[in-house]
């Protein structure tokens, strides 16, 4: 049995076909004790103590990262432990490269959204800070003038995984820079265009719905909103699309 696995050690555990997080308890008379991050006890024979059925964690896995690029570990236990451990300490954002993986709280966490947040990541570029849709909307932002050419987001998830919210947040951050761009107050027009924008959400939400176990108003289509802006960074105009 190998020796790495000392009393305390985190393991990954192979049962039905799926690895499991688990601590080792002991590991003695040829048999190694583990418990799962579920609550189940193993025990396991010195015969199936190989390599396919239990090896160490990483120290990838153990910490956590805030990009799963960096994890050591590519499978599908390795990502939702990273994501559960995270949910865990209210960092519902977690990178995947240039991609953001978003777990719903389901419930408020203070600060996450203020302005003062969104002040802060419009002045940082994407990756100097943890992960945030506010990193993803000013990297966006930024695109626009840097490479002179549209940009698109691409909001995706099952339902009730929290769209729509995503959505509401990645318009609030481009009204805010809208309103602050050139160091200008926002006229009033670009203030009335914006807020019909955000406005205008639930009203497409009132068409189509219906109710899911994960969702009381679960929409039954996409939607293409599409923001167009000044040469000064304001927004000019936009419109929204159902995509039957």
């Amino acid at each position: 049995m190998e020796a790495f696995f000392a009393e305390g050690a985190r393991v990954w555990v192979r049962e039905k076909e799926q690895f499991l997080p688990a601590t080792v308890n002991s590991c003695g008379d040829g048999t190694l004790v583990v418990t799962t991050d579920y609550g189940e006890v193993l025990y396991l024979q010195q015969a199936e103590v190989t390599r396919e059925r239990v090896y160490a964690m990483h120290q990838s896995s153990i910490d956590g990262v805030e990009d799963m690029s960096a994890l050591a570990e590519l499978h599908e236990a390795a990502i939702m432990h990273n994501l559960y451990q995270r949910y865990q300490k209210d960092s519902i954002y977690t990178n995947i490269g240039s991609i953001l993986a978003a777990v719903n709280p389901y419930k408020q966490i203070p600060g996450l959204y203020d302005p003062d947040r969104v002040d802060l990541y419009s002045k940082h570029h994407l990756g100097e800070l943890p992960p945030h849709i506010f990193a993803v909307a000013n990297e966006c932002y930024r695109c626009i003038w840097k490479r002179h050419d549209s940009q698109c987001v691409l909001i995706s998830g099952e339902s009730g995984a929290g769209k729509t919210e995503s959505t509401k947040l990645l318009l609030q951050f481009l009204s805010m820079m809208s309103q602050n761009s050139a160091g200008t107050p926002p006229s009033e027009k670009s203030t009335r265009v914006e807020q019909a924008i955000v406005q205008s959400s639930p009203i497409m939400e009132a068409f189509g719905n219906a109710k899911t176990v994960y969702n009381n108003n679960s929409s039954r289509f996409g939607k293409f909103i599409q923001l167009h802006f000044s040469e000064s960074g304001n927004i000019q105009g936009g419109c929204v699309i159902d995509c039957i």
